[in-house]
């Protein structure tokens, strides 16, 4: 059962549908890369996956915010986000000078 009475933090439902979006549109890229041969299709399903995430999540965000649902996030929420943030920054730098070395190796 659905309960009536709950309220959920906000960005619920917008991570949640980007989530969704991108594992449901990740596989159309590559066969787009196999008919056309062209690598940087790879990456056009994630990116579909996020565009139809974000605005399916937006519009019931919207929705559950006309009807009070929605609250504000809590301060070990934002502490949490804010973390989580600051760790897949660090993540992505260290994923881009790893993958400058091997393509610095290889040349």
């Amino acid at each position: 059962m659905i309960d009536e009475t709950k309220k959920y933090p906000e960005g619920h439902f917008i991570g949640i549908w980007m989530a969704i979006g991108i594992a449901i549109f990740s596989g159309f890229g590559v066969p787009l890369f196999i008919i056309t041969e062209n690598p940087g299709l790879i990456g056009i399903g994630p990116a579909l996956g996020v565009t139809f995430g974000l605005s399916i999540g937006q519009a019931i965000e919207n929705k559950y915010k006309k009807e009070g649902k929605i609250r504000a996030l809590t301060e070990s929420e934002k502490k949490n986000k804010k973390n989580a943030i600051t760790i897949g920054i660090i993540t992505l730098c260290l994923g881009i000078i790893f993958f400058a070395i091997i393509l610095f190796i290889n040349i």
